[in-house]
């Protein structure tokens, strides 16, 4: 698959995750993000090559990613992902539209671990976690007499298929979600998933200097906006980084 670095430098690397590609090992055959990470490395550095990895992107999303090349850099970017201080971004083309033109969604999400289905549940439990992200629609596209909303998405929190199921839970599911979005549940075949993680923003983990990450999605159903709805510039200061 096409992976493409964007920044490395000697405790980070930056890359565009391709969709269908792990973000890290997992029980299937298809090489995943750390193992090419590490091949790449082998050439450069002496022993086997060091790849932390700080936040996941699900199998079938593509987008902005960064992991860290030492230890010491893994557990500064982890602290600063617990501390709620990176900033990530998604767009997602839905099928519909959200409550509002834009606001916030909060949910409790149950996940069960054995099927890797997450859901949302009516209070909360001792399996349950809170989850919330800010969206706002940015613009809209009819395709064979179906409206979809393209959606400009911040995570607040960062729970298990957390996009894709809030989205379902609120109306508009993910165009392609077969596991989530009613739309597409039971109907065969391949659908590119329209969820990219667009930006990432963070401080460098040795440096301290703020960091900014920035990739337009392309394919699938991303190609139904040509209005200017997925101008980078004009979404970048939509939640106030």
């Amino acid at each position: 698959m096409d992976v493409r670095i964007i920044y490395e430098d000697q405790e980070i690397i930056v890359v565009i995750k391709p969709a269908g590609m792990p973000s890290q090992s997992d029980r299937g055959m298809t090489m995943d993000m750390v193992s090419y990470l590490k091949n790449y490395l082998v050439p450069s550095v002496s022993g086997e090559p060091y790849i932390g990895v700080i936040h996941r992107l699900d199998r079938p999303v593509g987008g902005v990613m960064v992991y860290a090349k030492t230890p010491q850099a893994a557990k500064i970017l982890s602290g600063q992902l617990q501390k709620k201080q990176i900033g990530k971004k998604y767009m997602a083309v839905l099928t519909g539209k959200l409550p509002n033109e834009e606001g916030t969604l909060k949910d409790w999400i149950e996940t069960d671990k054995r099927t890797n289905v997450s859901k949302i549940v009516s209070k909360p439990s001792k399996a349950a976690k809170e989850a919330a992200l800010n969206y706002r629609v940015i613009g809209t596209a009819e395709h064979e007499g179906q409206v979809y909303s393209l959606t400009d998405i911040e995570l607040i929190t960062g729970r298990h298929h957390q996009i894709r199921v809030q989205t379902a839970g609120a109306g508009a599911g993910i165009y392609g979600d077969t596991k989530y979005n009613p739309a597409f549940q039971g109907k065969k075949g391949w659908f590119d998933l329209g969820l990219f993680s667009y930006y990432l923003a963070f401080k460098h983990p040795k440096t301290g200097r703020p960091l900014t990450f920035k990739e337009k999605p392309s394919g699938g159903a991303f190609e139904w906006f040509k209005d200017g709805s997925l101008d980078l510039q004009a979404a970048e200061g939509i939640y106030g980084y």
